[in-house]
């Protein structure tokens, strides 16, 4: 695996359940190259565009890290959950069938541009040298500091109460799952992220993305490759 021991970059379409360490580990297995790394984690429940480097690649991560972001995904109504997504039980529930169409797209305006957003309780970023969700787990207290981030595009692709379905263009660092619960919150009705594909990261496209079967196959033609040319030469 020559190519990516000197330095490749992958774009994976990261499976549902997976996650990012996941697949830099497959990734490791496969090609047998040590040095890996991603350049922006994806949650276990969200999909998509995962940048994967190897070898000398991994010197660019922090300017593939910087790049803004396109996510599709689905808000539901009508609930919220304290990890702002399913991976834990939705409760509070409010009626969320009476909410127009014109309502739910003029919310969207309040969260564009330039925002201070306030990150989940439940997320990896550190507070006083631990993980905000490692204190969140043993019950403390958690009073995570609002950051600035940058919405460029919040739109409703389709509405199908009580689940709306969108596309958002934001800066890296924001949290779709708290735009998801802010979004509730502003319409009153609670609400909490239903599912989430990252679509792009600057100009790399999902489009363009190996699934995991396929990059599999790729390294199976290139091994392929390799014993035939080497008995070629023998």
């Amino acid at each position: 695996m020559q190519p990516y021991l000197e330095g490749q970059v992958i774009l994976m379409n990261k499976p549902l359940r997976w996650t990012s360490f996941d697949a830099v580990k497959k990734v490791r297995i496969l090609t047998g190259v040590s040095k890996v790394g991603h350049a922006g984690t994806l949650d276990p429940l969200a999909t998509g565009l995962l940048i994967i480097c190897t070898g000398k690649f991994t010197k660019k991560i922090n300017e593939y890290m910087g790049m803004p972001k396109e996510y599709t995904g689905s808000i539901t109504l009508g609930a919220t959950t304290p990890t702002f997504d399913l991976e834990s039980e939705p409760g509070n529930r409010k009626p969320a069938e009476h909410i127009t169409d014109a309502v739910l797209h003029d919310a969207t305006r309040q969260f564009t541009g330039n925002i201070l957003q306030v990150p989940p309780i439940h997320s990896a970023i550190k507070k006083d040298g631990k993980k905000l969700y490692e204190l969140a787990r043993k019950g403390k207290e958690v009073n995570p500091d609002p950051r600035p981030v940058t919405i460029d595009v919040f739109e409703l692709t389709k509405i199908e109460m009580p689940v709306v379905h969108f596309r958002v263009v934001c800066s890296t660092g924001t949290y779709i799952r708290s735009l998801a619960n802010d979004f509730g919150a502003a319409l009153g009705c609670g609400g909490y992220l239903s599912s989430l594909c990252r679509t792009k990261i600057g100009d790399f496209n999902i489009g363009h993305a190996y699934t995991l079967a396929g990059f599999e196959a790729h390294i199976m033609q290139l091994k392929q490759a390799a014993t035939s040319e080497g008995e070629a030469n023998a």
